[in-house]
């Protein structure tokens, strides 16, 4: 599933970069690189190993948030007799990064790109990940290239994968695909992105998968300081990641198949945990007829709707539990019983991001010996039991950026505001103490915890009173303001930090 992208276009104030600074340094997060590394990424830089297969003539595009450099996936699609083929090209890491080097060696404790307000922390120096190794355009780079036939209802027929040499031609962003698509005035490429997407769509239904229409909360620069607001995924978003759905399902089939390999897993969520939901559904007065399948009831609602949102964030809670699974069954170590991710009612692995994600390497490197029916490579096989925990540590030290960043900003937003009420809606209850909950602001963008003296009335829209502010705790808590429904003195104040 994508990550949430903290995204900034502006220069920051001196207090917030000193604050972000101090949280680098408390969650240990190393921002310089050891000159060993620097110096073979020069290296590789200079001399990469391309491919003798030659694929510069498809006309491939890039999709991806505006400013972006470290570009991991181009995409060409074409109509082929009654049915598609998609061309999905991947940044070839590994034509870069020499097993054992120093870069691999760095690689492995960092594990994923970090997103700061002011700024990345790679896995890769930028030297390769937004220079050598991206499939910046116009630019001739080596690249795993999947070949994904689907038949005209968009359902997968061959996949195959070989390393080959490209050469991106256009770096699009979502809202400007969009916006030419609405317009009418989308290129073929884009038409097809628009037809294929839905088709996936139609397929992730059909197989009883369902992705979570959530707005995300993002931290933005502007005028010289920091603004929190909410991003309403896209149409186009949504298609643009059902193709990296598509290549990830493709990867892990073949892994599969060829017994080893490594998935992203996500176990059924609990009956209990869908009778909880069911308990939500009847607060928030959503209707859920007895029948109707979740994901069906998942793609009825509007999350424009204040009910239907509340209820679409505590559906969240079904995603716990995803993990990594590494398995080679000539080495002993069997694929698990249930492979399938749940969300996506299918096999997943993570393969289409290798220059932000350390997993993606191995897992392509696993698909291309089998693709190419040679042995798959040794470096693979002795690192992939090690990959899951690394991983999950990984994400765990990601979600934790994510999470104080996101709390910094809001206590910022809010400093010196304590006393002033807000009007809200409550997104989530506590069912062990209904008293404590989260509420959501629509302006600013803040979600926060909220205290009540009785029970919060949830996905009711309310008016919470800041009792607390504090950006060195980085915490932000409301308290129920009674019988109020707010009143004009009730706050949607869109300040900036820094104004």
């Amino acid at each position: 599933m994508p990550r949430r992208k903290l995204s900034v276009r502006a220069a920051q104030t001196a207090r917030i970069n000193t604050e972000l600074a101090d949280l680098r340094s408390l969650l240990e997060i190393r921002t310089d690189w050891p000159p060993e590394v620097l110096a073979e990424a020069e290296r590789a830089a200079s001399l990469p190993r391309l491919p003798e297969f030659d694929a510069t003539d498809l006309d491939l595009f890039t999709l991806d948030p505006p400013g972006s450099r470290d570009l991991d996936q181009a995409i060409h699609l074409a109509r082929r007799g009654g049915g598609y083929r998609v061309h999905y090209a991947i940044a070839d890491v590994a034509s870069y990064v020499s097993p054992g080097g120093a870069i691999d060696t760095e690689a492995g404790r960092r594990v994923q790109t970090l997103y700061f307000p002011d700024g990345n922390v790679p896995l890769h120096p930028a030297r390769l990940s937004e220079g050598a190794a991206s499939l910046l355009p116009g630019e001739l780079r080596p690249a795993l290239l999947w070949q994904l036939d689907l038949d005209a209802d968009g359902a997968l027929l061959l996949a195959d994968v070989r390393r080959a040499r490209v050469r991106s031609r256009r770096r699009l962003d979502y809202a400007t695909v969009q916006g030419r698509i609405d317009a009418g005035g989308a290129d073929e490429q884009l038409t097809l992105l628009a037809e294929i997407g839905r088709l996936r769509e139609a397929q992730e239904q059909a197989r009883g998968g369902v992705s979570l229409p959530i707005p995300e909360q993002e931290v933005e620069a502007a005028g010289g300081g920091y603004r929190l607001r909410y991003r309403a995924p896209r149409p186009a978003d949504g298609w643009n990641a059902q193709l990296s759905l598509l290549t990830g399902m493709a990867a892990a089939e073949l892994m599969l198949d060829a017994g080893i390999g490594l998935l992203r897993t996500l176990p059924t969520a609990p009956e209990s945990a869908f009778e909880r939901l069911r308990r939500v559904a009847a607060a928030l007065e959503v209707p859920w007829p007895d029948g109707l399948p979740y994901p069906q009831l998942i793609r009825s609602l509007d999350p424009t709707r204040t009910a239907d949102a509340a209820f679409l964030n505590e559906c969240t809670g079904l995603l716990r539990g995803a993990g990594y699974h590494a398995f080679d069954t000539a080495r002993g170590t069997v694929p698990p019983a249930d492979p399938g991710h749940a969300a996506l009612a299918a096999p997943y692995a993570h393969c289409t991001a290798p220059l932000r994600r350390l997993g993606d390497r191995y897992a392509l490197e696993v698909c291309l010996a089998v693709a190419g029916g040679t042995d798959v490579p040794g470096w693979v096989r002795d690192a992939l039991p090690l990959v899951p925990a690394r991983m999950s540590s990984g994400d765990r030290r990601a979600h934790a950026v994510e999470r104080a960043c996101v709390d910094l900003v809001e206590a910022e937003l809010l400093r010196g505001r304590v006393g002033e009420d807000f009007r809200a809606v409550v997104i989530d209850v506590d069912e062990r103490r209904p008293g404590t909950g989260t509420v959501q602001l629509r302006r600013p963008a803040v979600v926060a915890k909220c205290d009540a003296a009785d029970r919060l009335p949830l996905g009711r829209r309310v008016t919470v009173r800041l009792t607390l502010a504090d950006p060195v705790a980085r915490a932000v808590r409301f308290a129920l303001v009674p019988d109020a429904q707010g009143p004009s003195g009730a706050a949607e104040a869109g300040a900036m930090i820094g104004e």
